[in-house]
């Protein structure tokens, strides 16, 4: 319950727009996952184009790569965090976040989509392995829409 709290807070004080958290045990297990979408964020310095930040950002990480949604360039990160007893997070996590820029938004605004599970001692890494790919099968799916 802690780490849950902990995950809503950070998602509020990150500009979250939507958080995706399962409550419901499925076969008798809380999945320890949560999905964010970020409210449109301006790029920090102005006027860069889009291609030069997601180079920086593939450059800058080192598990980045460059992925596209729904025709647009993106970048995904997948970070593997320890734990921080200090912090308040007894077990390592994993964070995987795509960071993808608005088409034709002038100044750019960017959008980011962040995944975060739990790696809980008494569960098999492969399971991490399996939600990791399931977050990035959901962005497969993601499509812009637009108003009329």
């Amino acid at each position: 319950m802690t780490e849950l709290k902990q995950t809503v807070r950070k998602a509020r004080n990150s500009n979250g727009l939507t958080l995706y958290l399962p409550v419901e045990p499925m076969h008798g297990m809380l999945i320890p996952a949560s999905f964010i979408a970020s409210e449109p964020l301006a790029a920090p310095t102005g006027n860069v184009e889009p291609e030069a930040v997601l180079v920086d950002l593939v450059r800058d990480a080192e598990n980045a790569s460059a992925r596209d949604l729904d025709g647009t360039a993106a970048v995904r990160t997948l970070w593997k965090l320890p734990a921080n007893p200090e912090k308040g997070v007894s077990v390592p996590s994993w964070r995987v976040q795509y960071t993808v820029p608005i088409p034709n938004s002038t100044p750019p605004r960017w959008l980011t989509f962040s995944f975060s599970t739990l790696v809980a001692p008494d569960m098999d890494m492969e399971f991490t392995e399996t939600l990791v790919e399931l977050f990035d099968a959901v962005m497969t799916t993601f499509r812009w829409s637009y108003a009329c």
